[in-house]
């Protein structure tokens, strides 16, 4: 059975069967809803549904509490319908967005930034157009039919002179997946990936300030959005804090202060929450989103871009919501690993 899904306030529908999840519909259909993990971990695609009937799939609380799905908010990444539904997201992306992609590339270059960090340089196919906005991700397909996300770390002005993807890939040990990045990958491999996926990319329709906020790899990113900025000449006043646990989790510190250098709008402020003594980190410390905050204790005129683990970007929702930011002005990438959607 299919049933049309509304998407208020912009009137667009669009149709869902009773057996895929109304953001998969979505996806197939080219309607952006927002979206991150696709799996119910990180609360992203949370909108409020305002008529019809849904049914969630297995989901963690952190991302909907049961207060939450009483007082009528879903999460579209696992709830499928059971009637017409008429939902509310102020997020849907215009029509034509890029189109969603299985292609095959080859692992170019590899190059350790990091102990724990892997810059993997993916060649795309000469003979296919691969289209994306700076934020997205693409998903690995793992032979047992698993997938991997991993948002692209150039944007794509960046990206045309070489035809090809960065990718910052952070080692989880025992990972199916990273085990084999910081161990057999060879150059000229052949991998699998689909996308692009995600609505975390720069709104350019507005001129309001703007905090980049990262967590470790969580700048990936970022960084394509500063490549976009650059490219585009976008001039709004824009802060970037990136924190790690040590200095050296600031992989592309010196990137950074050289694109700061470059763009007299953006203020770089690098942030060290568990430096040791022979270290010798001189610069702010403590929680990186906690010193957005000391920098701008007044959000309400911001739009705020965090991406990392889901922690910083779950306390920075609701601590900057706090501080007078509009809920609609957060937007948000949580990079959930295995581990964290497996808690319940």
């Amino acid at each position: 059975m299919t049933f049309t899904i509304t998407v208020e306030p912009s009137g667009r529908t669009f149709t869902a069967t009773e057996h895929e999840t109304l953001l998969a519909a979505a996806i197939r259909q080219g309607i952006g809803l927002p979206y991150g993990c696709k799996d119910g971990a990180c609360g992203s695609c949370k909108c409020r549904k305002l008529s019809g009937t849904v049914t969630h799939g297995p989901h963690q609380s952190k991302a909907l509490s049961a207060d939450e799905e009483a007082a009528g908010l879903i999460l579209t990444c696992c709830a499928t319908a059971h009637s017409d539904v008429v939902i509310e997201s102020r997020q849907v992306t215009e029509a034509g967005a890029f189109p969603v992609k299985k292609l095959p590339v080859r692992v170019q270059r590899l190059e350790r930034a990091a102990p724990d960090v892997m810059i993997v340089h993916l060649q795309l196919p000469a003979t296919d157009t691969f289209q994306y906005r700076a934020g997205q991700y693409i998903e690995f397909l793992l032979r047992d039919g698993s997938r991997r996300a991993y948002s692209m770390a150039n944007a794509p002005d960046e990206r045309n002179a070489a035809a090809a993807l960065e990718l910052h890939i952070r080692h989880m040990p025992g990972g199916k997946f990273t085990d084999h990045v910081f161990g057999a990958m060879k150059e000229k491999e052949i991998l699998r990936i689909e996308g692009p996926f995600g609505s975390f990319f720069l709104r350019e329709d507005s001129d309001k300030p703007i905090i980049l906020l990262a967590s470790g790899t969580g700048f990936a990113p970022i960084k394509a959005i500063v490549q976009q900025m650059r490219a585009q000449n976008i001039t709004r006043p824009t802060w970037l804090y990136w924190g790690g646990r040590r200095p050296h989790d600031l992989y592309q510190d010196g990137w950074v202060r050289e694109a700061a250098a470059a763009l007299p709008n953006l203020t770089y402020v690098p942030v060290v929450s568990d430096a040791l003594p022979e270290d010798g980190w001189s610069g702010r410390t403590g929680f990186v989103h906690q010193a957005v905050l000391a920098d701008h204790p007044d959000l309400s005129g911001f739009e705020v871009y965090a991406c990392g683990a889901p922690i910083v970007v779950e306390s920075a929702r609701r601590d900057y919501a706090a501080a007078g930011l509009p809920p609609e002005a957060f937007y948000a990438d949580a990079f959930t690993s295995e581990a964290d959607k497996a808690q319940g």
